[in-house]
């Protein structure tokens, strides 16, 4: 371990794993910008297109689901258990 420490940093840098280059990546703010602000009459959560979409309406299934079956489950306890 003391030989690691007092080593030099080129003999580290070359014992390292060569790491890939930089990716350069698009930078996709300003088209989303456009697209979210653009007044077109939908709300924010459904400019997104088909999947924003899907993802609202499936979310909103399983919040309906779960109440019902809370408010299921609270009216079954509330019921005197019958010997």
């Amino acid at each position: 371990m003391r030989v690691l420490r007092a080593a030099p940093p080129a003999l580290l840098r070359s014992l390292a794993p060569p790491c890939p280059p930089p990716r350069r990546l698009h930078n996709r703010v300003h088209e989303h910008q456009k697209l979210f602000q653009e007044d077109n009459g939908l709300p924010v959560h459904l400019k997104g297109g088909a999947l924003d979409s899907a993802l609202y309406h499936l979310t909103t299934l399983i919040c309906s689901v779960g109440t019902c079956y809370s408010l299921w489950s609270l009216a079954r306890a509330s019921m005197p258990k019958k010997n």
